[in-house]
């Protein structure tokens, strides 16, 4: 359960409060913006400002909910991803987790992530908090379970699969950038074909 940030004390549970969230969360998405006031989601959402501090204490509370609700979704792939066939190696995997997040349909939720991700480095101290540590640890260890096991406890290992989650967000901040997914995809593929040691 959420506490409020201001007195510790623990909000309210409800549906009304998951429901809220999901609908601020895809609100959030679609903007593909952390920087939301209570005003207008609460327009948006068809509930109030005083709804939400209620339910979430403030808006820094709605944000760290928010935040919440974007790593259950990233968490959500990784999940996926693990479930899926075995893939032949590291490269195969990260050009499966190319295809997933190239799709068209995921661009706003990826410039919410890219939003989140800033946010965690600019403040620090600020509700995403660590949210880019998280992100790049999830995905390290994403990685590490699908490359191979005379590699993947080596410092060579690591080193492949932070190259790897490089070339991955860095094509993705060129993608976010201009929507040529046609060349950002034949970079990544080659990058991911011609190197490593998988």
């Amino acid at each position: 359960m959420a506490s409020n940030p201001k007195t510790g004390q623990e909000l309210p549970a409800s549906a009304r409060r998951v429901e809220l969230l999901e609908l601020a969360y895809r609100y959030a998405a679609q903007r593909g913006r952390t920087d939301i006031t209570l005003r207008p989601i609460a327009a948006a959402i068809g509930s109030s400002p005083r709804v939400l501090i209620y339910l979430f204490g403030s808006r820094d509370g709605l944000v760290r909910a928010l935040l919440g609700r974007a790593r259950s979704e990233e968490i959500a792939l990784l999940a996926e991803l693990r479930q899926a066939p075995r893939p032949e190696g590291l490269r195969d995997a990260a050009l499966r987790t190319w295809s997933w997040l190239s799709d068209e349909a995921r661009r706003p939720l990826l410039r919410l992530w890219l939003d989140g991700y800033a946010r965690s480095l600019s403040e620090p101290d600020g509700p995403w908090a660590g949210f880019a540590r998280a992100s790049v640890d999830d995905w390290l260890d994403l990685l590490a379970d699908v490359q191979q096991a005379e590699v993947r406890d080596t410092p060579a290992g690591l080193a492949d699969r932070t190259l790897v989650l490089a070339v991955l967000r860095g094509a993705l901040l060129d993608l976010l950038s201009t929507d040529d997914e046609a060349r950002v995809t034949a970079a990544v593929r080659l990058q991911l074909t011609t190197s490593g040691a998988d």
